[in-house]
Order: structure tokens, then sequence, then C-alpha cells
């Protein structure tokens, strides 16, 4: 079987700026229970389960979003590659129908690689998202809206947890 060519219009990468120092922002997305205050909340009707969350390398994820609005439930699974606090979070992203190991939610890119990055920008935090590598455009598209609308929940997260100066 042939090797899917990578090439970049089928990377998505993301830059965002979040008025948070970095270290709390690497915890927004680390830490379980923060996590789950934005991760897939991009559309309102989603509940989120995470049914498993060990961030480490070497660690799994599984969650639950169920969409009542469409009827259907989809599942994200994934293998943390690289945690390394508070600079960089490398997974694998694989999205499946009704259960885990169901039918692929994205036949053309049925596993792909997230890495995220944070970088000290004074009081701010730079995050760079690269999601890769795709089968179709329509799927990095996608995910790039999906993944800019968790971002948005997330600096609403951060924007309600911050501390007064």
């Amino acid at each position: 079987m042939a090797t899917p060519k990578q090439t970049p219009e089928f990377t998505l990468e993301v830059r965002r700026m979040f008025a948070a120092p970095r270290e709390k922002v690497f915890a927004a997305w680390a830490q379980r229970e923060q996590l789950e205050q934005w991760m897939c909340k991009d559309a309102t009707s989603h509940t989120v389960i995470h049914h498993q969350q060990d961030i480490r390398t070497g660690g799994r994820y599984l969650m639950e979003v169920r969409d009542p609005a469409k009827g259907e439930v989809y599942w994200g699974q994934g293998v943390y590659r690289e945690v390394k606090p508070p600079e960089k979070i490398v997974f694998t992203w694989s999205w499946t129908k009704d259960k885990p190991g169901g039918a692929q939610l994205h036949p053309d890119s049925p596993e792909t690689q997230v890495t995220v990055e944070f970088f000290a920008r004074g009081n701010s935090t730079e995050v760079v998202l690269t999601h890769a590598t795709f089968g179709s455009a329509k799927d990095r598209d996608e995910h790039n809206q999906g993944w800019n609308g968790c971002l948005d929940i997330l600096a609403k997260v951060l924007h309600t947890t911050s501390t007064p100066s």
C-alpha cells in the first residue's frame, strides 16, 4: 500500500495569543479539570466526558463527545507522544463514531498528530498548534474550524480565571 504524500496544504497551523502566563496556559491543556472546561466545547450542544486523561509521554486519552443536536456520539482517542512542561505537548488524534474503535469519523485522515507549543511573550503566551497530516483539505478545514472554536472557549476560560493585577 502506498504511503500518502504529506503535503503542506493538508497541514493545519493555528497561532493564538492568550493574556495569561505560559504555565497557566499549559496547565489548561495538561490538567484534566481545566481541559474539560474547553476541549471540544466549540459547539454549545456538546457534552464531553473524559474517560481517560493520562497527560504524560506515553499516556493515553479517551473522550466521548455527545452531540444531541445531531443525535450523534463521537469518540476521540490517542497517545501522548511528548509532554514537556510548560513548552510542548504532542499527541495522536483519532475520531470514531458511536464507540471506541467504531467507524472512522474522518476516513481520509484516520490518525493525525497534534503538536502544541507554548511560547512566553511577556505576560502573555503564544500557542502554536500544528495538526498534521490530513488526507484531505476538507478534513483540514473542518479541524481548523473546530480548533479555533475550542481556542475561543479556552480564551474565555483563561480570562475568567485570571487574577486581577
